[in-house]
């Protein structure tokens, strides 16, 4: 079993940074891959970020690239997002998400088995 517990997020106005973090525990060795989820009201759940635990490569929705970072602490069992050049758009509340199947798509909820409980980031312009 695996827990994971995001950082409290936070209100920021258009243009600001934001970093979360998501701790993991549990059983270390059952996932291999690590992502971040958002979901806005009134709309469906979007992945943002997802990150190989075993040699930090990672991936982006084409809405983020280039203004958000995901990163990984092994030693801390922690993963991070890092969010710069911030928008109201980007409002939402955000997820952390563990999983393990081989030849999931890391985009897809489906390819994940552990979520966090969420943490709302908001956006103001």
């Amino acid at each position: 079993q695996v827990q994971l517990v995001e950082s409290r997020g936070g209100s920021v106005q258009a243009g600001n940074s934001l970093r979360l973090a998501c701790a993991a525990s549990g059983r270390t060795v059952s996932w291999t891959y690590m992502g971040w989820f958002r979901q806005a009201p009134g709309k469906e759940r979007e992945f943002v970020a997802a990150i190989i635990w075993r040699n930090g490569s990672s991936n982006y929705a084409d809405s983020v690239k280039g203004r958000f970072t995901i990163s990984r602490d092994n030693t801390k069992n922690t993963m991070y997002l890092q969010m710069n050049s911030l928008k109201p758009e980007d409002t939402a509340v955000y997820y952390c998400a563990a999983g393990a199947g081989a030849g999931a798509i890391l985009s897809k909820i489906a390819g994940y088995g552990y979520w966090g409980q969420g943490t709302q980031v908001t956006v103001s312009s």
